[in-house]
């Protein structure tokens, strides 16, 4: 039996109620991260002014998110050295259900920094269990990088790992992961208005039942209907964004359990592009759950990219 019947006869859960999230203690356009990223914009304020809107956005979307019974871990960035995009976690840590942290490697200098050992005792201290830790960073020094589950959408229950091809979703180090932990991988390329999009989370997310994708930012018709096979097969609703609702953020959303039931955490910018179909459809699901974060999306991701997914085991 391979690593993924073996995990296929262990269902895991899609979703979780636990996220962990960075505060923000300096914010602002990485121009490290600006040729790959299409989706970072100019922000209307610079300096102490742009971070104090950052941190106020990110408190109000941990308000949210407790409102609605998501539990959130807090970890408050470093000053020294800064880090522009600190607020976007995922890119840097997973964890999963059998006790693994895991470390990726970034393709920006000054993204490597953002990795920090000290999560593993805060995870631990906040109840859960660390039985490994996995550390695919040494890979930067070949000049292959994975983005975390900005590069990896994972369906964790059918065991595939979505992936667009790009310069921060190297193939060769996203077949080790799959094959690390028992994922089928199924690639494609995505492009956006100028290049490829850089993270696949920008254009497709996955929750228990319904899956939210860009199909049309992928151009090749082969890889385009392998793509949409794949997710209906996993038995969810499929829900096509257009490559102008990809451009804001409909699909950089993320399902969480709530107190209630599922939520569907999603920008205000990105509920403010859906049809009346697309919100019925996502309302069926999911508690839908808006917040704010202009000022946050301008770094090039929106409110998925800004929370890290805690699997872990209980202690």
């Amino acid at each position: 039996m391979s690593k993924v019947e073996q995990r296929r006869s262990k269902v895991s859960p899609q979703t979780t109620d636990t996220v962990l999230m960075i505060r923000p203690a300096v914010f602002g356009v990485n121009v490290q991260t600006a040729a790959s990223n299409e989706y970072q914009e100019a922000p209307t304020s610079a300096g102490a002014d742009l971070c104090a809107r950052a941190v106020a956005e990110f408190d109000a979307v941990v308000a949210a998110l407790r409102s609605g019974g998501v539990r959130v871990l807090v970890m408050d960035d470093t000053p020294d050295p800064p880090k522009p995009d600190a607020v976007f976690p995922n890119n840097w840590i997973t964890t999963h259900e059998d006790g693994s942290v895991v470390f990726y490697p970034m393709e920006a200098l000054n993204r490597r920094i953002e990795r920090r050992g000290d999560v593993v005792p805060f995870l631990e201290a906040a109840g859960f269990q660390v039985n490994r830790v996995v550390d695919y960073s040494v890979w930067e020094g070949r000049g292959a990088y994975l983005e975390g589950t900005g590069s990896m959408v994972l369906d964790r229950p059918g065991r595939r790992c979505y992936a667009a091809i790009s310069s921060r979703t190297h193939e060769t180090l996203l077949g080790r992961f799959c094959s690390d932990f028992g994922y089928e991988p199924v690639t494609f390329h995505a492009m956006g208005r100028r290049g490829p999009i850089y993270h696949t989370n920008v254009m497709l997310a996955i929750g228990a039942g319904v899956a939210v994708v860009g199909l049309d930012t992928v151009p090749d018709a082969g890889e385009r209907e392998n793509l949409r096979r794949h997710l209906e097969s996993g038995g969810r609703t499929v829900i096509c964004m257009t490559n102008d609702q990809v451009h804001d953020f409909a699909c950089n959303v993320l399902e969480l359990c709530g107190r209630d039931g599922p939520v569907l955490v999603l920008s205000r910018r990105a509920l403010d592009v859906l049809d009346d179909q697309q919100r019925r459809l996502l309302a069926a699901a999911a508690t839908l759950l808006p917040v704010s974060i202009p000022t946050l999306e301008c770094g090039g991701g929106s409110v998925r990219c800004t929370l890290a997914e805690v699997f872990l085991p209980p202690a």
